[in-house]
């Protein structure tokens, strides 16, 4: 199945790069990349991947309280509850720190290097204390999904953080 990532993968070639070539990476695809692109490329499933990163539409139930909320959000679920689930919205967090919180995750992963069949063995439990990731954890009402979740396998994670494809409305978090 082709990714619009697949260019960006290849230019990596199976290396560990630094967080200024992520970013340069993605900035030289930006005008091919949008969340309606992205969702429109495959892997597309009816629940979140549980261990990888995922991105859907959503349409929060609350928001006419929040004071900003992300409408297409890159999360990572760490535990399902009734009709719904809690995860991490990557997109809380400016584009470094982003990337910064992904290495942190790394010690949850299943395998070393990364590939598609990683996986991050993470709960609310383990990951609570990580400083970084305490402004990301966010509640998901399975009847507020407004799409298919499109799966993020976790050698395309670090690419994923620095997509600009977060669509917050009535503001910012950062």
């Amino acid at each position: 199945m082709v990714s619009i990532l697949d260019p960006l993968v290849d230019k990596q070639g199976g290396q560990r790069k630094s967080a200024d070539w992520y970013r340069k990476a993605i900035a030289s695809m930006a005008d091919k990349i949008s969340a309606r692109k992205l969702m429109n490329q495959g892997r597309l499933i009816q629940r979140p991947s549980v261990g990888r990163l995922n991105m859907f539409f959503y349409d929060p139930k609350t928001k006419d309280k929040l004071p900003y909320y992300d409408t297409f959000p890159l999360v990572l679920p760490l535990e399902s509850f009734r009709g719904g689930f809690l995860g991490m919205n990557f997109h809380y967090l400016p584009y470094l720190t982003r990337f910064r919180l992904l290495q942190q995750l790394q010690e949850f992963a299943s395998g070393n290097p990364m590939n598609e069949n990683t996986k991050f063995d993470v709960s609310y439990e383990r990951v609570m204390d990580i400083n970084l990731a305490k402004k990301t954890f966010k509640k998901y009402l399975y009847s507020h999904v407004r799409s298919n979740f499109l799966r993020i396998d976790s050698n395309e994670a670090a690419l994923a953080v620095y997509l600009p494809v977060q669509q917050f409305k009535k503001g910012r978090p950062y």
